[in-house]
């Protein structure tokens, strides 16, 4: 009789979670930009940002940090999910100054916000459609990551139609308007060239475009234009190697 195999370690979401099909697509990572802008949007979150990190000389660090605890928590096992997310809570209660604090439930859900609805603006803008039943899915499933980082449960708009106006109010009417340093910091993010100048310029919502100053000419929307259409070919005649975050893989192959 052969060596019995115990089965892989289950995770807080599974294969059939419309958070595997969505986070385990690479090119998801191109509205990163777009995250982190709309993140500094918020004065609150600009300030904490600048006085406890080193964002000014390693912009993209916060936005590695993160992805590393979203994959974690989506593609990892239970216990890996918990552990990130304890090493977050415990690093927000350091975080604090004139007007802000990283653990203010506000705070968290607005920076929880932008990270979900970039990963569905740039899955759409790259990969493809997504019915309206898996993006009211996706924010339900959200929802497990926001309580685990200190979002009480009644603090999230009730369902995908409500986050949405939420969203759309905060960007709006709302706190999330960049200012000076919000302005002074996404010059840093946006660094790298002008290819990704255009890629985030053209995956963010157009008032906060204009609130940043981001040029928006036909060069502009030329070049997003091109890469958007160059990314979405290439994506379905990507192997898996290319295609899945590394993470993602792991999972699937511990899933298997």
């Amino acid at each position: 009789m052969g060596p019995q195999t115990r089965p892989a370690p289950a995770g807080l979401y599974g294969p059939s979670s419309v958070t595997w099909k969505v986070n385990r697509e690479a090119a998801v990572l191109l509205g990163g930009g777009r995250a982190l802008l709309l993140q500094l949007a918020h004065p609150a979150v600009a300030a904490g940002v600048d006085e406890h990190s080193d964002f000014r000389r390693r912009p993209l660090r916060r936005l590695l940090r993160t992805l590393d605890l979203t994959y974690r928590i989506a593609f990892g096992t239970r216990a890996d999910a918990l552990e990130a997310a304890r090493a977050v809570n415990t690093a927000h209660r350091g975080v604090r100054g004139t007007g802000y604090s990283a653990l203010d439930p506000d705070l968290l859900l607005w920076v929880h916000s932008t990270l979900v609805d970039s990963a569905l603006v740039s899955y759409e803008a790259f990969v493809g459609p997504l019915e309206m039943a898996e993006r009211e899915a996706y924010y339900e499933e959200s929802k497990l990551v926001g309580c685990l980082l200190g979002i009480p449960a009644s603090s999230f708009p009730k369902g995908l139609a409500d986050f949405e106006r939420y969203f759309a109010w905060m960007i709006g009417d709302g706190p999330a308007q960049p200012g000076p340093r919000a302005r002074e910091l996404a010059g840093h993010v946006l660094r790298p060239g002008f290819p990704i100048r255009a890629l985030t310029a053209g995956l963010l919502p157009e008032v906060v475009r204009s609130r940043y100053g981001l040029a928006w000419g036909p060069l502009e929307r030329a070049l997003f234009t091109a890469a958007r259409g160059l990314v979405s070919r290439a994506i379905p005649l990507s192997p898996p190697l290319l295609r899945q975050v590394p993470a993602a893989r792991a999972a699937l192959r511990r899933a298997a």
